[in-house]
C-alpha cells in the first residue's frame, strides 16, 4: 500500500534503514576482542586480573569506564519521512 507519492514499500525501507544505522551504530560503540591491558589506558591504574578475564580485549578500569558510560548521551533519531508540518513550510 502506497501513500501519497512514496512508492509500495517505502515504510518496510525506511524501518530496515533506521534498524541498520542503529546496528552500525552499536558496532562501532562495541569493545575489542582481544588482548586485554593489565593497566588502563587513561588513568593508568592496574586492571584487576578477574576484570581481564571477564571482559575480553578490556582497555579501561571500572572507574574510567563508569565515567565514559554516564558521560554517553543518547543522540535524536532521524525523521526519515519528514512531518507533514516540515513540508508545508
Amino acid at each position: 500500500m502506497a501513500g501519497g507519492w512514496a512508492k509500495d514499500g517505502a515504510v518496510s525501507e525506511q524501518i530496515e534503514a533506521s534498524v541498520n544505522d542503529e546496528l552500525a551504530r552499536m558496532q562501532s560503540r562495541r569493545q575489542p576482542i582481544g588482548e586485554s591491558l593489565s593497566h588502563c589506558a587513561e588513568c593508568e591504574e592496574q586492571i584487576p586480573q578477574a576484570r581481564r578475564d571477564a571482559v575480553p580485549g578490556v582497555k579501561l578500569c571500572i572507574d574510567c569506564m563508569q565515567e565514559r558510560d554516564a558521560a554517553f548521551s543518547l543522540r535524536g533519531g532521524i525523521n526519515r519521512r519528514g512531518s507533514k508540518d516540515s513540508q508545508l513550510k
